[in-house]
């Protein structure tokens, strides 16, 4: 069975720390366990890239054949301001394989399908087209039921991580095709961090709509803020990014660090040992990105609306998460 990376080597790689030679540190979120590791026992599951409810299981592989040998002369290429059309590819592509196919991806868009299907139970009840519940069930409806979460609906991950692989360009084309702030770290005291889940959110300029902060390498950022207006098109020539290049001040780096620790699933990686990193990853280990997803009516149903926040985990996430480890 194949071991699969759901955070690419070439980027774990950037982040190894000078004084270990092709190593970094890492602190898990729960218990701040601190280690030294490479980027090969990092970030991987078995066949995660595997999806058997795609025809082709395994063709996200494809996809990141055009991704990962360019990632480290893209990084160069965004340092220089010389950006071009594979370069921008392989920094959108590798942030949007993250969010489709990680761990933290498949929960996180678990939850929309899941109010989806509650939406569908309540009208289906409501119309008179289920049986009512059984009686060990204390005579509720299913809609109480699922209301108070004696009943759930468990989602196979897998199912909205192949949501995801196959409107991968469609993602990718609207962060292509959006601004993007190039941070520019030079504080090598203060370098940014990196986590199992880089591509940490921050909120946009509306409500609902989240800008995308992902890690790039100890002095260098990207914050994606997406445009809308590109939902439905796919440009892959990019004809409409605009770039702002940003020299990170100290608030800025600790608002970026802030937000990519905040944002990991269980880790934190750091090309520095200093004494602050693990007390600044402390201070927000018990904060995760949750899915928030409002029931709207609609007609003669509803519309469900669903955005990303940050919130803090609560005691069953908690749990669920050190189980995991």
């Amino acid at each position: 069975m194949a071991l699969d990376h759901y955070v690419s080597q070439v980027h774990l790689k950037n982040f190894y720390a000078p004084d270990l030679g092709e190593r970094m540190y890492a602190i898990r979120k729960a218990g701040l366990k601190t280690y030294q590791c490479d980027s090969y026992s990092q970030c991987r599951i078995e066949e995660g890239s595997t999806n058997p409810y795609l025809q082709e299981p395994r063709v996200i592989e494809e996809f990141l054949k055009d991704v990962e040998p360019r990632y480290n002369a893209a990084l160069e290429k965004l340092r220089a301001g010389q950006l071009d059309r594979d370069s921008i590819f392989a920094i959108a592509g590798f942030a949007a394989y993250v969010e489709s196919c990680s761990p933290a991806g498949m929960r996180i868009h678990s939850a929309p399908l899941r109010k989806t299907l509650e939406m569908t139970a309540e009208l289906l009840e409501k119309d008179g087209r289920l049986p009512p519940a059984p009686p060990e069930l204390g005579g509720e409806s299913l809609a109480e039921l699922l209301s108070s979460g004696r009943v759930q609906f468990a989602i196979d991950p897998k199912y909205p991580q192949s949501i995801g692989i196959q409107s991968i360009l469609k993602r990718l084309s609207i962060w292509g095709n959006s601004w993007w702030d190039i941070v520019i770290n030079e504080d090598g005291d203060s370098p940014f961090f990196t986590s199992d889940y880089p591509v940490a959110i921050q909120p946009g300029d509306r409500p609902g709509l989240v800008n995308r902060i992902v890690p790039l390498a100890p002095n260098l950022a990207l914050r994606i803020k997406p445009d809308l207006a590109e939902r439905g098109i796919v440009d892959l020539e990019f004809r409409n990014l605009r770039i702002r290049r940003v020299k990170a001040t100290k608030q800025l780096i600790a608002a970026i660090n802030t937000a990519i620790v905040q944002g990991a699933e269980t880790t934190v990686y750091s090309s520095l040992d200093r004494p602050w990193v693990p007390r600044f990853v402390e201070k927000y280990a018990n904060f995760h990105i949750e899915p928030r997803t409002t029931k709207v009516p609609y007609g003669d149903g509803y519309m469900a609306v669903s955005t990303m926040a940050v919130g803090r985990k609560t005691n069953a996430a908690l749990s669920v998460n050190q189980m995991g480890r």
